[in-house]
């Protein structure tokens, strides 16, 4: 009787660990009270106004971000004032925290994306808490966000050590958006960008800025030196003489992903059936004989 053979199956692949959430809960806790958190005054402000467009009620609505305290516990819409379940997500073990109910007809994430290993993954468990016809709607900060910052350090690095080290966080390419909506199954994606340039004094405030809002470097693979007063006065260099304007302030780029799908419905807008078109291009794009 020949040998059995051992049946090998293999391990499941886990998405690779890009953040420090544990980090980041630390940061987020050392915060002092006073901080002036613009960007997510910004993106709240923003949100107000995309919300009283919609003409529909919400009963079950979730609001999720790095920070619940820092989250609206009511927004109005067209149809008026809905309620919030808040929900920090930094805090939780898991990338996914609790939830109170078990689906829900709007879910909002407020820069709670950039912090999140497995986006995909992570996306596709919160489009399965949308109700039939429910709305995910996020915002996340975009690719280009601190690019400036992110070429200071890596000319520093390079003529430091002559190597490149994680430094700033990656972030969500708009063009990306749309396509991890429909991945998680939800319908009618839309994705659009806003883009803003704030001005600092230096790059050395602009620093101090991101470390007293929580926002320092929140990577697993950073290094686990501090940043030497060399290294930071190299990348001030390199980013005052790429970034720099007449009155001698820095620029510094803050881009606003939002992205939009819904939970598919049989009520809502399909595409058009392959050859069922009425009129032919051909036949609109001929010019008239004369």
């Amino acid at each position: 009787m020949p040998a059995l053979k051992a049946l090998v199956v293999p391990a499941m692949q886990l998405p690779p660990r890009i953040f420090d959430r544990p980090l980041i809960a630390r940061h987020l806790e050392r915060r002092p009270n006073a901080v002036d958190d613009f960007v997510t005054t910004l993106i709240l402000s923003d949100l107000d106004d995309r919300l009283v467009t919609l003409l529909r009620p919400f009963p079950a609505a979730l609001i999720l971000g790095p920070d619940a305290e820092a989250l609206p516990k009511t927004a109005t819409t067209g149809k008026g004032v809905i309620e919030f379940e808040r929900v920090g997500t930094i805090a939780a073990d898991a990338e996914l925290p609790h939830f109170a109910q078990p689906a829900y007809d709007l879910i909002i994430s407020i820069l709670d994306l950039q912090m999140v290993n497995d986006v995909p993954g992570y996306l596709s468990q919160l489009a399965r808490r949308l109700n039939p016809d429910g709305l995910f709607l996020a915002a996340a900060l975009g690719g280009n966000t601190l690019s400036e910052l992110r070429e200071a350090f890596l000319v520093a690095d390079s003529q430091l050590s002559g190597g490149a080290y994680p430094r700033v966080a990656p972030f969500i390419q708009v063009r990306d958006g749309g396509g991890l909506l429909q991945r998680a199954g939800l319908a009618l994606p839309v994705a659009d960008i806003e883009t803003h340039i704030v001005r600092y004094a230096n790059p050395l405030a602009l620093m101090a800025e991101i470390k007293a809002l929580g926002a320092a470097n929140p990577l697993h693979d950073r290094p686990r030196k501090p940043a030497t007063k060399q290294l930071l006065a190299l990348a001030s260099e390199a980013y005052i003489e790429r970034d720099a304007d007449p009155d001698g302030r820095v620029r510094a780029t803050l881009e606003i992903l939002w992205f939009s799908g819904w939970a598919p419905h049989e009520s809502q807008q399909k595409p058009l059936a392959p050859g069922s078109a009425t009129t032919s291009l051909k036949s609109v794009l001929e010019k008239p004989k004369t």
